[in-house]
């Protein structure tokens, strides 16, 4: 009997595949615990709209995320940390630092775990932070560290 998996099953398929198994299995185990559904010809139509619906919402959100990442392309944070003699600072500027600046600065929800620091900011100056948008899209945010 083939039936479409509303869940990812294990050892049978993921959530949205149509797969070929015993009638009884189906019958006892897919369908009476909700885990699945009989491949109908309604129920494949069904499949195939909220398939094409979930490639628009992909589309959609990676047109956002270059939309997004191309403003940031021309935007700068300004940060300010503490610093003594020569520049040193005392302790670092963090993502999530970074994340409340660019809210109150730019009004823009950026955040503070897709930010891609190697290590944290110790010293002051212009630092280009990436920040993962979209599995796709990376974008650089210009930070500047200032004294303050």
């Amino acid at each position: 009997m083939k039936v479409i998996l509303l869940q990812d099953v294990k050892s049978v398929g993921k959530k949205n595949e149509i797969v070929d198994v015993s009638d009884s299995y189906a019958r006892n185990m897919l369908i009476k615990k909700k885990l699945g559904v009989e491949a109908t010809t309604q129920a494949l139509n069904d499949l195939k709209l909220r398939n094409q619906h979930a490639d628009k919402l992909a589309a959609e959100n990676l047109e956002a995320a270059k939309k997004l990442a191309e403003d940031l392309k021309d935007k700068k944070v300004e940060v300010k940390i503490k610093a003594g003699e020569g520049g040193r600072t005392f302790g670092s500027v963090s993502t999530k630092e970074i994340a409340e600046s660019a809210k109150k600065q730019l009004g823009l929800e950026l955040d503070k775990k897709k930010m891609q620091l190697p290590e944290p900011i110790k010293a002051l100056g212009f630092y280009d932070v990436p920040v993962k948008l979209h599995p796709q899209v990376t974008a650089a945010l210009k930070v500047h560290v200032i004294e303050g």
